[in-house]
C-alpha cells in the first residue's frame, strides 16, 4: 500500500520532552518497522528515509548516490539551504567525483592522524588557557562562549591562517547557515559575506606567504591547481565546519557527562589517553550531531534493504539510529565510555566521510579529559529542562550551557 504524501511522517522528527540525547522516537520506531521508508520534507517533497546501520554503511559508499545539491530533486534541509546553493558556487563537500577526488587530495595531507596528533601539545595549550580564563571570571559562566566554541575555533584560525580577532564575524555568519528557520535572504547574505572574507584572506596570503592551509590554497590557485571559486569555497567550507561541530559536540558532550556522573567520575579520574579516546568515540555515537540525516540523490535505480528507490529520488541516511542499534551496539542507550564505538557512523562512512574527524577527536580527547580533570566539581548551573538545545538546528547541540564549579 502506498501512503499519500499527507499521511507519511514529516521530517525531521520531534525529540521527546526529557530526553535530549536520544534519537526522536518515531525515527526509532521506523528503523525497528519500517526501515526504509518515505518521510515528508518542508516543501511537500517525499524522500527516502534509511534508519539501518548495514544499509547506511552500504550507502555511504555507493556511487550510484550524488551529493550534488544542484540538481534535481535534491532533498533539501530548508528553502533557505535550496536557494542558497542554488546560487553560489559548490564546495567539495557538495561534489561527486572526479571533482571531489581532485580537491580532497589537495586537503587530506594536513588532517592525517600523524599530522594532526602533532598538534596535541598546542591543543592542549590552548584548552588549559581557556579553562585558566574561565576560573579566573565570573562564575557561573556559559561554557558554550568560554571553551566550547573559542577551542575549535583558534585551531581551525592556527590552521587556516585566519585572524582570531575576526571570530565574532565568522562565528555569527557560519551559525545562520545552520539554522532550519533562517531566511533565504539571511542565508545568502551571510554566505555572501564569508565568500568575500575568504576571497581577501586569499589574497593576503598571495602578498604575504605563510605556512597555513590559505597560503597553500592561495599558491595552488595562482597556479591553475584550483579555480579563485574552488579555493575559496574550500576555506570557507574549512573554516566553518572546522569550529562549529566541534564546539557543539564538546557543549554537547560535556552536557551529557553531567547527566551521567559515573561516567564522568571515569573520565575525571583517568590519564590513560586510551580511556578518553574510547570516550570520545562513545560520545561521538551517542550524540550523532547532524541529526537531521545526510542527504543524497539516487542517480539511477537502486535496491536499499528491499526497497526499490528510482532514479531521481532523495534519499537521507540517519545516521542516529544506525548508531543506536542493538545489534551494532549492545544496550545503545547507554553511555558507556568503554564500549568500543569506533565503527559508529558520526562522521559518515566511505568517499565523503569527514575530512577533518581526527582534528575533531582529538580536540574533544582533550578536552573532555583537561575540563572534567581541573574542574572536578563542574555541574550545571540550571536545571536539564531550562537548557535552550538547537532542535531548530541543521546540526544538534546547546545554545547555551550555564554551568558553575
Amino acid at each position: 500500500m502506498t501512503l499519500s504524501t499527507d499521511m507519511l511522517p514529516d521530517f525531521p522528527m520531534p525529540r521527546e520532552a526529557g530526553c535530549p540525547f536520544a534519537p526522536p522516537r518515531e525515527m526509532m520506531r521506523l528503523h525497528a518497522e519500517d526501515p526504509v521508508s518515505k518521510v515528508r520534507l518542508w516543501d511537500g517533497s517525499t524522500p527516502w528515509l534509511v534508519t539501518r546501520y548495514e544499509d547506511q554503511r552500504a550507502l555511504f559508499g555507493d556511487q550510484r548516490l550524488s551529493v550534488d545539491t544542484t540538481r534535481d530533486g535534491f532533498p533539501y534541509h530548508t528553502e533557505a539551504f535550496r536557494d542558497t546553493t542554488s546560487t553560489t558556487p559548490p564546495s567539495f563537500l557538495n561534489m561527486d567525483d572526479p571533482d571531489h577526488a581532485r580537491i580532497r587530495r589537495m586537503v587530506t595531507g594536513p588532517f592525517t592522524v600523524k599530522r594532526i596528533e602533532s598538534l596535541r601539545p598546542a591543543i592542549q595549550r590552548m584548552t588549559d588557557d581557556l579553562i585558566d580564563a574561565m576560573l579566573a571570571g565570573p562564575n557561573p559562566v556559559d561554557l558554550v562562549e568560554a571553551l566550547a566554541l573559542p577551542l575549535p575555533s583558534l585551531v581551525i584560525c592556527e590552521m587556516l591562517g585566519v585572524p582570531y580577532e575576526d571570530h565574532d564575524f565568522f562565528q555569527s555568519k557560519s551559525k545562520v547557515s545552520l539554522r532550519r528557520d533562517v531566511t533565504s535572504e539571511e542565508a545568502r547574505a551571510a554566505a555572501g559575506a564569508l565568500f568575500a572574507y575568504l576571497g581577501e584572506q586569499l589574497d593576503k596570503k598571495l602578498a604575504e606567504p605563510a605556512d597555513d592551509l590559505l597560503t597553500d590554497f592561495a599558491v595552488r590557485m595562482r597556479d591553475g591547481d584550483l579555480s579563485r571559486l574552488e579555493a575559496t569555497m574550500l576555506g570557507q567550507l574549512l573554516l566553518g565546519a572546522g569550529h562549529e561541530t566541534t564546539a557543539n559536540m564538546i557543549a554537547l558532550g560535556t552536557l551529557a557527562f553531567l547527566e551521567h556522573p559515573d561516567q564522568l567520575a571515569i573520565v575525571r579520574d583517568t590519564d590513560d589517553p586510551k580511556v578518553l579516546a574510547s570516550a570520545a568515540e562513545e560520545m561521538l555515537r551517542y550524540l550523532t550531531i547532524v541529526h537531521t540525516g545526510q542527504r543524497r540523490l539516487a542517480l539511477e535505480d537502486l535496491e536499499i534493504g528491499g526497497q526499490l528507490v528510482r532514479a531521481g529520488e532523495g534519499v537521507i541516511i540517519a545516521a542516529a539510529t544506525g548508531n543506536w542499534q542493538d545489534d551494532v551496539f549492545p544496550d545503545p542507550d547507554r553511555l558507556d565510555v568503554h564500549r568500543d564505538a569506533r565503527r559508529h557512523m558520526a562522521f559518515g562512512f566511505g568517499i565523503h566521510q569527514c575530512l577533518g574527524q581526527q582534528l575533531a577527536r582529538l580536540e574533544l580527547q582533550v578536552v573532555y579529559g583537561t575540563l572534567l580533570r581541573r574542574v572536578p566539581t563542574l555541574r550545571l548551573a540550571t536545571g536539564l529542562d531550562k537548557i535552550p538545545f538547537k532542535d531548530d538546528g541543521i546540526v544538534y547541540g546547546v545554545y547555551e550551557l550555564p554551568v558553575t564549579w
